[in-house]
């Protein structure tokens, strides 16, 4: 009779463990906020993490929205808060000029797990999806070919914008975190920002488009870097040969224009002649990100409710690892 009530306790203990202590666990490595290996925080890497959260504000959001946007975005007192302006999209973005007034997205961003490539959710701000034009998937792609890994990333604004200058936050709390981006990488990756939005708003009607198409680049910017490495230099034709195959696997092959293709055929030639292209770390890293968005549809590619190092999170986890550290003393107190 005592073995079968230890059998039946036992199996009592798995399924809580199973049903209380999972969570907790996966909680914990979103705490992490150690660099991956493959992520060094030297200048000389062209890939890179960081140690702590932050939030950037567009400087043409009004400060009356910021608690509404923290609320958004999930920001508590931890983020360190930054502020993205006109010379901040000019140094980052490089694509023209703009105005304070015109920076409206605003940006939180926080370590995530080693291996866990980028994840981005797109909120809606009290109610509304502001952000009109850029995708989660490319968010989450282009930051990657940039030079930014294991992070989670959510991407909100207080009124109705297109989206394009949410990036600058991100590379301005990079380099905040001592942490810079490499300006021909960052362009390069802009590029593709642009590149790929014509065929995206050509889909518009198919939510699972964006996550097919920038896995497609993405494996075919890992395959133009390996080739690179190996000591070939694809050219045009190749590199269309590449995407073309990319998007057969990815079955959107007949959805993509073939003028949306040679769009994105030249970004991933400037990809290809930046010094990203030629790193080892990113042909690894990319992999973690492709598998990110290839399945993911709609605005959030994060489920977790908690940031990687808030406060409710690291209340969470202690609660959970004091808890379990009580179940185990049980269990074994049982053979005694």
């Amino acid at each position: 009779m005592k073995k079968r009530t230890l059998m039946t306790t036992l199996m009592v203990a798995a399924l809580l463990c199973g049903g209380a202590v999972v969570p907790a666990v996966q909680a914990h490595a979103d705490t992490t906020t150690q660099a991956s290996s493959s992520s060094s925080s030297s200048t000389t890497s062209t890939t890179h993490t960081i140690s702590k959260s932050y939030v950037v504000y567009g400087a043409g959001a009004p400060e009356s929205a910021y608690s509404t946007l923290n609320s958004t975005m999930g920001v508590d007192s931890s983020f360190e808060k930054l502020t993205a302006t006109a010379s901040d999209y000019e140094k980052y973005i490089g694509n023209g000029t703009t105005t304070n007034a015109a920076m409206i997205s605003s940006v939180a961003i926080a370590p995530s797990d080693p291996g866990s490539g980028v994840r981005v959710n797109i909120k809606k701000y009290d109610g509304e999806s502001n952000i009109t034009q850029v995708t989660a998937q490319q968010y989450a792609m282009v930051a990657q070919m940039a030079g930014v890994t294991d992070v989670t990333i959510v991407v909100t604004a207080n009124r109705a914008v297109s989206g394009e200058s949410a990036l600058t936050g991100v590379y301005k709390a990079l380099a905040a975190d001592g942490q810079n981006l490499d300006s021909q990488n960052t362009s390069a990756a802009n590029q593709v920002l642009d590149a790929t939005q014509g065929a995206i708003n050509e889909n518009s009607g198919d939510s699972s488009y964006p996550g097919k198409l920038m896995a497609a680049v993405g494996n075919v910017s890992k395959q133009v870097a390996q080739d690179k490495q190996d000591g070939q230099t694809d050219d045009s034709a190749q590199i269309q040969a590449i995407l073309t195959k990319a998007l057969e696997n990815q079955g959107i092959a007949s959805k993509t224009s073939s003028s949306a293709q040679t769009t994105i055929v030249n970004a991933l030639i400037t990809f290809r002649d930046s010094p990203i292209s030629s790193s080892k770390t990113y042909v690894n890293n990319v992999t973690n990100t492709i598998n990110n968005v290839k399945n993911s549809t709609g605005d959030l590619m994060n489920k977790s409710k908690n940031w990687a190092n808030s406060e409710a999170a690291k209340t969470a986890v202690k609660d959970a690892q004091n808890w379990f550290q009580k179940l185990i003393a049980w269990i074994q107190n049982l053979f005694n």
